[in-house]
């Protein structure tokens, strides 16, 4: 999904926010991705543009954004928060080898109903489908996929570089 600079605005002027550069750029990067990306995923989008940047920042602003009903927060036992600008309901697929999120946008599951043995007088303000499996890429290439819990958990301790780390990396070797 793509927004205008414009639309972007208007938005956060809605919602009392100032338009920065910066913010702008961190709210455009997760509109544009369906990947459900973690704010070390958006530092290493959006830092090329704003190498002055820091990973603070993004957290800060992930922070505002969240607070302000623009973004939802998605963690879904994964080990870092991830984070998605789709508002309208929708529910996931989540792959337990790649810990891929994948949006599922089917209304009968928008129509769920209370399920039965819960209290009389819990309110039931939203709700959301979560399926577990593994995707076809995991599948066919196993050894890519990390290690995995039934629960989604992943317990694994084997590291995997992060984009941001790249970024970072990177920076050092130009500061040199």
């Amino acid at each position: 999904m793509t927004m205008p600079f414009e639309d972007i605005k208007q938005k956060f002027r809605s919602c009392g926010l100032k338009t920065t550069p910066q913010r702008t750029a961190i709210y455009d990067a997760l509109i544009r991705s369906t990947a459900h990306p973690t704010a070390e995923d958006l530092f290493a989008l959006v830092a090329p543009q704003f190498p002055m940047m820091s990973l603070n920042t993004v957290y800060y602003t992930l922070g505002v954004l969240r607070t302000s009903g623009l973004i939802q927060e998605v963690n879904i036992g994964h080990e870092r928060a991830r984070f998605d600008a789709n508002l309208s309901p929708h529910h996931h697929l989540i792959c337990l080898g790649c810990q891929a999120i994948v949006d599922v946008m089917d209304p009968r599951l928008n129509r769920l109903t209370s399920p039965v043995g819960i209290p009389k007088d819990f309110e039931i303000t939203s709700h959301q489908v979560a399926f577990r499996g593994i995707c076809g890429t995991c599948r066919r290439h196993p050894q890519h996929s990390m290690n995995h819990s039934s629960s989604g958990q992943n317990p694994t301790t084997r590291q995997r570089r992060t984009p941001w780390e790249k970024v970072l990396k990177a920076r050092k070797a130009t500061k040199i």
